[in-house]
C-alpha cells in the first residue's frame, strides 16, 4: 500500500502518492462518488547459473478511494503520472470557494463558546 498525502488548497485538493509502479500499472477512476487508484505490480525474475535455475515471481495489488470534500468539480478531477509520483487533482467549484468563512478568534474566556460567540 503506497503512502499518499492529501493536501488541501483554497482552490483544489491534490492526492499523491508514490505506488512504486510504473504508468501503465496504475488505474485512478471515479468509482461511487470518490476517486480511487488501483495499481497491480508483477515481478519476475529468472536466472541460469552453474549449477541451479533460479526463478522468483512477485504479485502484489492495491486499491485506495478518498471521500473528496464537499465542493469538488467531479467533472474536472484530474490524475498526472510522473517521475513515479501519481498527483490527483481535484478541483473545487466557484461556489464552494466562495462559501468560505473567517471565524474570529477571541482571548481568554473559559474555554466553551456560547452561540454568541461565533
Amino acid at each position: 500500500m503506497p503512502a499518499v498525502d492529501v493536501a488541501e488548497k483554497d482552490d483544489e485538493c491534490e492526492i499523491t502518492a508514490e505506488p512504486g509502479l510504473d504508468e501503465k500499472d496504475v488505474e485512478v477512476k471515479l468509482s461511487n462518488g470518490m476517486p480511487t487508484s488501483t495499481g497491480e505490480k508483477k515481478e519476475e525474475k529468472e536466472g541460469r547459473h552453474k549449477d541451479y535455475y533460479q526463478s522468483e515471481r512477485r504479485y502484489g495489488s492495491f486499491g485506495r478511494s478518498f471521500p473528496p470534500p464537499q465542493g469538488v468539480d467531479r467533472d474536472a478531477i484530474d490524475a498526472n503520472f510522473a517521475k513515479g509520483v501519481l498527483a490527483v487533482r481535484l478541483p473545487k467549484t466557484a461556489d464552494s470557494r466562495a462559501e468560505e468563512k473567517k471565524i474570529k478568534v477571541k482571548p481568554g474566556g473559559s474555554g466553551h463558546a456560547s452561540a454568541g460567540d461565533v
